[in-house]
């Protein structure tokens, strides 16, 4: 039963909030069976993405990057470890800060990932120019909503 108190700024349909979401959600939805063959998690996938950039960074590195809480990455870097695609060290000179380094196999699995940002490409079904501008968009408005740290 429709609402007869029609206020268009509050339907769903018109919310930011709700595109942003919904394709969040679809986006994921689209990597699960390509991430699967990898072993990997969507987060798992985005962590091993800093990693590939940037082998030998801390735990708080790490979590800048993805604008998560280092508290939160703990448990998905130990899933790492223990699928033995990276290692944790804690620093000798400071113990409190841990060093994430990738194995071999970590390393390796970086070669089976390159098909993947493709694959999302012919998924969207748009040029890549328009996905390029797009992406430069949700930067743009994610730095204006990302809190000062």
């Amino acid at each position: 039963m429709a609402n007869d108190d029609s206020c268009s700024e509050l339907l769903l349909d018109n919310q930011l909030c709700f595109a942003l979401y919904s394709t969040s959600l679809l986006m994921t939805k689209t990597y699960k069976p390509l991430l699967k063959a990898l072993n990997l998690t969507y987060p798992q996938y985005l962590a091993m993405l800093v990693l590939w950039e940037e082998d030998g960074i801390t735990v708080s590195h790490i979590s800048k990057r993805l604008l998560t809480d280092p508290g939160s990455m703990t448990p998905l870097l130990k899933r790492l470890e223990a699928d033995k695609l990276l290692t944790r060290k804690r620093r000798t000179d400071d113990e409190r800060v841990v060093e994430l380094h990738l194995t071999p196999q970590g390393r390796a699995l970086k070669d089976k990932a390159r098909a993947i940002p493709g694959c999302i490409v012919e998924a969207s079904g748009q040029p890549l120019p328009d996905l390029m501008e797009l992406k430069r968009q949700l930067i743009k408005l994610r730095s204006h909503l990302k809190p000062s740290l």
